[in-house]
């Protein structure tokens, strides 16, 4: 039989819990205290600008808090010193292009929208006081709905969207809270002045003090992008044709790495949108062509769509025997090999913002390697293994040479850039920028090149 609980049991079971869940709260405190602190260290690890800019903001802040504690600054402006506040709030963000982006769609909304509301006020009280508030709401109206309807254009909506609200919320205050304040002009003016004091302050601190460039980033980015392609395919024929038995974890992460560029297109134009509102500076000049380098980017991300398929064959369940693969093993890694180089060239010339003809040389080469498979491929090399063991043999073979294609592609649109963004030109080559690059023990190869300035 069960035993009978008792209701002093029942009732004291709670209590037991609450007494228990007191006694653990202490720890759990400190687990998430750690934690939270683990998570912010790691945070200012990984870029310490981040830290930089919240000193930045809060600099900002502080100066234009002072229009509240100087009496004869608050006596100019009174209670709009506050929009100064809020402004620098509002449009202090991480980098110059996305600071300088915000401050002007501000300043420029506020200044077309107060004048425009001061307008509308104006004439709306031509029609006397009871027709004054039909024609406000008639404005409203309008100017609301073609402002909004503005903002589905893909070029306003990327550039401009923040600027149409505030043109809509500055219109609206202006021109309604004409019907009850007749210092409309005032108000107008007060509002815009303190607006462009806000803009001032915070674009003064994020230049002056240690400006982070989004255009410096973006290319970065992308030079960083063409250089994860290229580590994963040094590190490709290794891994498909088992070389060394032993597993390197360079390798495991470089055949990771490509993962990042498939999803990194939409960084690419928020950055290219910002780098556009920034000054020149630096080794980038004014009117710099940074939609170029969204076409770079999305080669890039072509040829990373082609490396994903090439990655699906290292770990497929269905593999070509080793001895079948032994056989293509040579020109496979070539042409992976010589992508690889022409890659990392690409990649460290793009960062140094030099021409050369380094590339080419391994792309050619990676031609002649893709010549030397597609020959073995119609031999009867096939004739002795089943067929569907034969597929990802196959597979890998016929994606090398898009590979080569997407590449050439990519080669072709750096030099257009190279040729628009006056990048220098060199005669030399320029060694690529891989400290940590895959050491190959298996294959040695011995590159003689010479070039000939034009």
């Amino acid at each position: 039989m069960e035993a009978m609980t008792s209701p002093q049991q029942v009732s004291s079971g709670p209590i037991i819990r609450g007494c228990q869940w007191l006694k653990s709260l202490p720890n759990k405190f400190c687990d998430k205290t750690m934690e939270i602190a683990r998570k912010t260290k790691k945070l200012g690890q990984d870029d310490p600008r981040r830290i930089v800019h919240a000193l930045k903001v809060g600099l900002a802040i502080t100066l234009v808090s002072l229009f509240y504690y100087f009496e004869p600054l608050y006596d100019s402006f009174g209670d709009s010193a506050m929009w100064a506040v809020l402004t620098v709030v509002l449009v202090s963000e991480f980098s110059v292009g996305a600071t300088l982006g915000k401050g002007l769609n501000r300043v420029l909304a506020t200044l077309v929208a107060a004048a425009l509301g001061t307008g509308a006020h104006h004439l709306a009280t031509l029609s006397g006081r009871k027709g004054e508030p039909i024609l406000v709401a008639t404005f409203v109206f309008i100017i609301a709905a073609i402002t909004t309807f503005m903002r589905f254009f893909p070029k306003v909506k990327a550039r401009y969207d923040y600027g149409m609200m505030i043109f809509i919320l500055t219109f609206c205050l202006v021109s309604v809270s004409g019907y009850r304040d007749d210092q409309v002009l005032k108000m107008a003016r007060e509002r815009f002045s303190t607006i462009l004091i806000g803009c001032c302050a915070s674009l003064i601190v994020c230049i002056c003090i240690f400006p982070v460039w989004v255009g410096e980033d973006l290319h970065k980015s992308v030079a960083a992008n063409m250089g994860k392609l290229a580590n994963f395919l040094e590190a490709f024929g290794d891994e498909y044709f088992k070389v060394s038995e032993e597993s390197n974890e360079n390798n495991k992460s470089y055949l990771q790495g490509y993962r990042s560029v498939l999803t990194s297109k939409s960084s690419e134009e928020t950055m290219a949108n910002f780098a556009r509102w920034e000054p020149g500076h630096g080794p980038f000049g004014y009117r710099h062509p940074w939609k170029m380098y969204l076409k770079v980017g999305n080669l890039t991300r072509d040829c990373a769509y082609k490396v994903e398929a090439l990655n699906s064959y290292l770990n497929s369940k269905i593999q070509t025997p080793a001895e079948i693969r032994g056989k293509i093993q040579v020109p496979c890694k070539s042409v992976s090999l010589e992508c690889s180089r022409a890659l990392k060239e690409m990649a460290s010339t793009f960062r140094n913002m030099i021409l050369t003809t380094s590339a080419v040389m391994h792309i050619e080469s990676s031609k002649i390697a893709a010549e030397e498979l597609k020959s073995l491929l119609k031999t009867n090399l096939w004739e002795e293994a089943d067929l569907v063991e034969m597929i990802p043999a196959a597979s890998v073979a016929s994606l090398l040479p898009e590979i080569i294609g997407c590449i050439e592609k990519i080669s072709e649109a750096v030099n257009e850039l190279g040729e628009a963004a006056s990048f220098r030109k060199s005669i030399g080559t320029v060694l690529p920028e891989q400290p940590d690059s895959i050491q190959h023990t298996a294959i040695s190869v011995s590159h003689c090149v010479v070039i000939v300035a034009e």
